[in-house]
């Protein structure tokens, strides 16, 4: 049986403006790594900055909410095929739009699949966490721009603290103050957090520079326990 690991790979490594192509190589070497050692995986493009940029744009013209949302999914695809150019003959060619088309996908020979949003209102995490619960992955790895879940946000306060575990009800009252509008959702949404508690998905929130050490097993990030 396929043994699938799924990435939610953070926005701004496609943050072309400020790190060019080099973060996506990088990620996709990982991939390329976590493959060559017998893994598949699913990885879930964000959106960051540029989709804000598109979203914050369009909100100024009027755009409702619901099409911002549509306007986010989109940058999430074209993100996604970069990291599959990155990727080559080793990805899936296309971007799977639905479950079932991942589902298709990982009947493929490929080993990686890439895709981006679903649909309206519904964040690239939670996207990652119905993926991980479809494929019944062994391992979600959520990627982001620092190397776990902090007390607080450590961008901002040198005092925070990296937690190596944490619980979803505690990591629930962390994001409590988190919004949900259009290019806002950030680490792990409310909606994400539901889905993995219910499929007792083992979760960690690393950097995206530590995605194959999580998939190894090494003691990197923050473990969510449930």
């Amino acid at each position: 049986m396929d043994r699938f690991a799924v990435v939610k790979v953070s926005g701004a490594v496609f943050d072309l403006p400020k790190v060019g192509g080099e973060m996506v190589r990088r990620v996709a070497d990982q991939l390329r790594a976590a493959s060559d050692e017998g893994w598949r995986v699913a990885a879930v493009a964000g959106g960051g900055s540029v989709a804000r940029l598109y979203i914050g744009a369009a909100r100024e013209l009027g755009a409702s909410e619901a099409a911002l949302d549509q306007l986010g999914i989109l940058i999430t695809r074209a993100n996604a095929e970069l990291l599959i150019a990155a990727l080559g003959g080793v990805a899936y060619p296309s971007v799977p739009q639905t479950l079932e088309e991942l589902l298709a996908a990982s009947a493929s020979n490929r080993s990686i699949i890439v895709m981006g949003g679903l649909q309206p209102g519904q964040s690239t995490n939670a996207v990652a966490a119905l993926a991980a619960e479809s494929l019944g992955a062994a391992l979600l790895v959520n990627a982001t721009d620092v190397d776990g879940v902090y007390t607080d946000d450590p961008r901002k306060n040198p005092s925070a603290r990296r937690l190596e575990a944490v619980g979803v009800e505690e990591l629930t009252q962390l994001l409590s103050g988190s919004e949900h509008k259009a290019g806002t959702y950030e680490l792990l949404d409310h909606v994400s957090l539901r889905i993995l508690e219910r499929s007792r998905i083992p979760t960690v929130v690393t950097s995206y520079e530590g995605v194959l050490a999580a998939i190894r097993g090494e003691k990197v990030g923050t473990r969510i326990i449930y």
